[in-house]
């Protein structure tokens, strides 16, 4: 597997499709037949994840005890969320629907590369997100990079 970097902002279309950057598609192994599992992620965006780095988060999910309330709830909202996408020709993916609503897609779609996946956000929630933070970029890296 590549490792996934990088940002773009690119048009999404009428169908919600937006074309992969280029730098991007480079990083996507060829087990994963240009398949992805796209879902509900984090902070508002949307994740997409290729087939061969799903798969290892499906066998984690197995292991959590459906018994327990947070992981029932946990698995049932990202499942229910997720849908199972191809690149098409011109190398675009699709983005459902229900999931470009809830991160406030519209005309528009920041493309973050995120190592094992990929990020997509509402340029202004991005934005946003980034101006956000208390911390500065050098005391997070310290922070982050000392452990």
């Amino acid at each position: 597997m590549g490792f996934f970097k990088g940002k773009e902002t690119f048009t999404i279309d009428a169908k919600s499709r937006v074309k992969l950057p280029a730098k991007m598609r480079k990083s996507i192994s060829e087990k994963a037949d240009d398949k992805f599992v796209v879902t509900r992620g984090n902070d508002e965006c949307i994740y997409a994840y290729p087939m061969d780095e799903w798969e290892k988060y499906e066998e984690k999910f197995l292991k959590l005890n459906q018994y327990d309330e947070k992981n029932r709830y946990f698995l049932r909202v990202l499942l229910s969320e997720s849908e199972e996408v191809s690149l098409d020709t011109h190398s675009r993916i699709m983005l459902p629907k229900n999931l470009t609503q809830f991160a406030a897609i519209e005309s528009k779609v920041t493309i973050v590369g995120m190592m094992d996946h990929i990020e997509f956000w509402s340029p202004e929630k991005y934005d946003k997100y980034m101006s956000s933070q208390d911390e500065s970029y050098e005391d997070v890296a310290m922070n982050v990079m000392s452990l």
